[in-house]
């Protein structure tokens, strides 16, 4: 399957929110993008925090991907987001009328973490994409080998 995976880019701060909640006991999470973009099939998320970080964290097991108007998306899923109020949510989507919520369960920090020059090595590019990747489940266990 060559879309077993995808990576997901990140904000420090939105990961740290994430692995608090989780900590928590949150078992469904969901990952916010602005429009109508991320995975629509895969198995498995890969958390990759931007700079100045440059790691990929943690993993997820995709669940579904939700498309819809931003104010209906919140209604529905809202609770599960990184997000701590309606304000903070609507000042993230800078005023866009359609959001993406991808759902997921089971976030697994990794431990140790995967550096982007190792990334970019066993995928094969120079830069990750900032609308995210599909991986093969090859790649991704090439990825993971040594990481808990």
């Amino acid at each position: 399957m060559s879309k077993y995976a995808y990576i997901l880019l990140v904000k420090e701060k939105w990961w740290k929110r994430r692995v608090t909640q989780s900590r928590a006991g949150k078992k469904v999470q969901a990952f916010v993008r602005k429009n109508a973009v991320g995975p629509k099939d895969t198995a498995l998320l890969l958390f990759y925090i931007s700079h100045p970080i440059r790691e990929i964290r943690g993993t997820g097991d995709f669940e579904e991907r939700v498309v819809g108007k931003t104010e209906t998306t919140w209604r529905d899923y809202g609770e599960e987001t990184v997000f701590k109020a309606h304000n903070e949510y609507l000042n993230f989507m800078q005023g866009r009328t359609k959001a993406t919520f991808i759902r997921f369960t089971n976030l697994h920090e990794l431990h140790p973490p995967i550096p982007l020059k190792k990334v970019l090595r066993v995928i094969g590019v120079s830069r990750l994409p900032r609308t995210g990747k599909y991986l093969s489940k090859k790649t991704v266990n090439k990825l993971l080998r040594g990481c808990s």
